[in-house]
């Protein structure tokens, strides 16, 4: 397959360019990405009703990948509990290479077709999930794999990478393909390619997370009181929305534990 991806890059002599002139054409490639997301959008929302109603019957999402695609599925993954207030188990992340990868390489740990299944087994992965496999080359042994096992065991599959008609693609029952070009860097995929899957895993959670209920209006009600930053957007959200006076309405925030639970008190729904 022809990898866009791995291109050479349209600029050259790097080492020779002003500092200025490089940030400015990093900046010239990024402002392309948005327009590839855009016409990806209608797949994207299909998958997101498909995610919905799952989860909506039990199921979670999972997100499989490795480098810089694991990590950004683990980032997706693990900024929804404490966004969301939604348990641990609904959205996991999952990177060839276990936990050493999030923060360093793992030796040919992408290049397993077997190991991505054996990793998701853990989690009792069923045909309730959806499993979601990242890779901007579309070529990745480990994701490949596993949605093909997937698959093969009845599991609702997604991709997301960046060439288009890839092997990991074909593995796919929804198939996202965010062609950015050639990065500025050639073949540094964590610069455009990178961008492309942060904001697509964006929608799709956030889309998820509207869907299941877990904002109101346009706030996030449901999220975790883990720091005073927080605890004070809270209860600017209370004084906002019940007219309660700044004190008494932080004091309820940090009583009953949420937004939402002081809301329901009142029963208010604004």
């Amino acid at each position: 397959m022809q990898k866009i991806t791995e291109q050479p890059s349209p600029y050259r002599n790097l080492e020779q360019m002003p500092v200025e002139d490089i940030l400015r054409n990093i900046n010239a490639e990024d402002k392309k990405v948005a327009f590839a997301v855009e016409q990806a959008i209608p797949l994207i929302a299909a998958l997101v009703e498909a995610i919905i109603a799952r989860m909506k019957e039990g199921g979670r999402l999972f997100y499989i990948g490795a480098g810089t695609s694991g990590r950004l599925g683990i980032l997706d993954a693990s900024e929804c509990p404490p966004t969301y207030g939604v348990p641990e188990d609904w959205v996991i992340g999952i990177i060839a290479g276990g936990e050493t990868a999030i923060r360093r390489p793992v030796e040919a740990a992408e290049d397993s077709p077997t190991q991505a299944w054996l990793d998701l087994q853990t989690y009792y992965v069923n045909t309730q999930d959806v499993v979601l496999g990242i890779a901007a080359s579309g070529t990745t042994p480990y994701v490949e794999g596993g949605l093909r096992a997937c698959r093969e065991n009845g599991i609702l599959t997604a991709s997301l990478t960046c060439n288009p008609d890839s092997p990991v693609a074909a593995q796919a029952d929804y198939a996202i393909e965010v062609v950015v070009g050639p990065e500025f860097v050639t073949g540094s995929t964590r610069m455009k390619s990178g961008t492309a899957q942060k904001m697509v895993l964006n929608m799709i959670s956030t889309g998820v997370m509207i869907g299941m209920g877990r904002v109101l209006d346009n706030r996030m009600v449901d999220m975790q009181l883990s720091n005073q930053k927080l605890v004070d957007r809270g209860a600017k959200m209370l004084v906002n929305m019940l007219g309660l006076p700044y004190q008494e309405a932080r004091q309820q925030l940090l009583e009953l534990g949420s937004v939402r639970a002081v809301l329901d008190g009142y029963g208010a729904e604004k």
